[in-house]
């Protein structure tokens, strides 16, 4: 049975897609949703007269407004059906997504993929793949248009 689903978001359309998605299939399934951001670190290049310049409040800033963000999709898309919990992060993302899927035991993650192509992918790859390659449970991947399963809310 799949009694925890993880949720990465980025905040793009893409992953809020993947999140309706997740919250039909998490209703079906009546599983506890994790729905993770996870903040890349932001590298200041240094300045050769005073070296690097840490500047927290920008950090705050985003961990702050991240969380809103991410309860907001949490109450206006998962509503008050199934419970809910929203983690931030700081880190790669991968990485992130990995430790917490072994953290919280999750049985699923279900993520969405942005399809980079040619250079942009052999570069950087993209965050999906890499959970996939590294997932400690099932990995659903969605990409647009998402198809296929459709859910009828009547478990059998």
């Amino acid at each position: 049975m799949i009694k925890k689903i993880l949720v990465p978001i980025d905040f793009s359309d893409y992953s809020k897609n993947a999140l309706k998605y997740a919250v039909n299939f998490a209703k079906y399934f009546n599983a506890k949703m994790y729905l993770i951001y996870v903040i890349e670190p932001i590298v200041y290049p240094a300045d050769f007269s005073m070296g690097q310049v840490a500047i927290p409040t920008i950090n705050i800033d985003i961990h702050k407004r991240a969380e809103e963000e991410l309860n907001s999709l949490a109450k206006n898309f998962v509503g008050t059906e199934l419970e809910v919990e929203t983690i931030i992060k700081t880190g790669k993302p991968f990485v992130e997504i990995y430790e917490t899927a072994k953290e919280k035991d999750v049985d699923l993650i279900i993520i969405a993929t942005h399809g980079h192509t040619g250079v942009e992918h052999l570069l950087f790859g993209s965050t999906a793949e890499k959970v996939v390659r590294k997932a400690p449970c099932p990995v659903l991947t969605l990409r647009e248009p998402i198809k296929g399963f459709q859910f009828n809310n009547n478990p059998k």
